[in-house]
């Protein structure tokens, strides 16, 4: 039997799964209901919000893996990868891909995908 350990499970999923030295964190959005943020805030919100998971998880950027970017517009891919590259400055970098893709909300601009080793 695997050891997996799920940290902050709910019904429908676990914000992080940790199995074999690998963290999966599930899509990281920043849409705060009471904000108007556009693609830079949003961006940087889903940021913050991996440094904490990650941290929850053991690790940290420097270990990233993976990340997918999800997208609402590619007319905000320069704008969203100014604030990525200045996160991503002073690590390794991780495989990455980009997408533009239809959101669950409309106010979501941008959703991230990553994986991580511990």
């Amino acid at each position: 039997m695997p050891s997996i350990e799920r940290i902050q499970s709910t019904e429908r999923m676990s914000r992080i799964v940790k199995h074999n030295g690998t963290v999966y964190l599930c899509g990281q959005t920043a849409c705060p209901t009471d904000k108007d943020w556009g693609i830079k805030e949003q961006t940087q919100g889903c940021l913050d919000k991996i440094d904490a998971l990650l941290e929850e998880a053991g690790t940290s950027r420097e270990n990233l893996l993976s990340i997918t970017i999800y997208v609402r517009d590619m007319k905000d891919f320069a704008a969203m990868n100014e604030v990525y590259d200045a996160w991503i400055a002073n690590v390794e970098k991780p495989a990455r891909a980009c997408v533009e893709a239809r959101m669950a909300r409309p106010q979501i601009l941008v959703e991230f995908s990553v994986t991580a080793a511990y």
